[in-house]
């Protein structure tokens, strides 16, 4: 007696809200002489639905983040509503023969709920023109995902280093992440009049997940200036006030 280690393949579900259905199907199993006495579901290690085949019931019990149609589960499928953050999990599928042996298999997998943005992440702080010495200041948001985005600057193709990066955790949980840069542009950044700054965001799987899922998204914008002007200091803008009036007061 065997059943497939695939029974439940597909080891993560993307959302863009918490109002999917998500089924798990035994890929097959093998009972060879033996009769199907029931089928057992876990989600990590508690039971949460059991089929018996002899009298064709289901039994259906309380666990965080389950909600088993029953109207649509049997001793093949087992049907998940109202799919939320909590359904993630490790998911056991355990098969039971008719006596007199009452022999068992089970498989198992790994499945984790993932929530995308529903838009590319969006660069705010830009100025119309820069000059040379010329403080870029930007923000990039991703907006909520779960898990929280990783965002990633390029200026002009070159990665640069986020001057901070900050999180806002939200009441359902999901992430809003948002992400600084903080750069003193040089003659080489406007030498051909403009740069291009890109923001990346990145939601993926974790670790345990068996196939990886990475979510990339882009947003650019152009920065315009120069590299030849560079604009004066406060400091000497006063140096020179200073030294007019000093000139006006001799004159008088």
């Amino acid at each position: 007696m065997r059943i497939d280690s695939r029974m439940a393949k597909l080891n993560q579900i993307l959302l863009n809200q918490f109002a999917e259905v998500f089924s798990f199907r035994i890929k097959m199993y093998d009972l060879e002489t033996e009769k199907l006495y029931s089928v057992l579901w876990y989600k990590d290690n508690e039971e949460f639905y059991k089929y018996v085949n002899t009298d064709k019931s289901q039994h259906i019990y309380q666990v965080d983040g389950i909600k088993v149609d029953h109207r649509n589960s049997d001793g093949q499928r087992v049907i998940l509503q109202r799919v939320n953050l909590d359904t993630t999990g490790v998911y056991k599928c355990e098969v039971s023969a008719e006596a007199p042996h009452f022999a068992s298999t089970y498989g198992e997998a790994y499945m984790e709920v993932v929530v995308m943005p529903s838009n590319t992440p969006k660069i705010t702080g830009k100025e119309a023109f820069y000059a040379s010495g010329d403080i870029l200041s930007l923000n990039c948001t991703s907006e909520k995902s779960h898990p929280p985005a990783k965002i990633t600057w390029y200026i002009n193709n070159v990665e640069v280093e986020a001057d901070s990066t900050r999180t806002i955790i939200h009441r359902d949980r999901l992430v809003t992440t948002i992400s600084t840069l903080r750069l003193e542009l040089g003659p080489h950044h406007l030498s051909s009049g403009e740069s291009k700054v890109k923001c990346k965001s990145r939601v993926e799987t974790s670790e345990r997940a068996r196939e990886a899922l990475v979510d990339d998204r882009i947003t650019e914008v152009a920065v315009r200036g120069s590299g030849n002007f560079i604009r004066p200091s406060l400091s000497l803008v006063l140096v020179a006030v200073i030294v007019l009036l000093d000139r006006i007061v001799r004159m008088n």
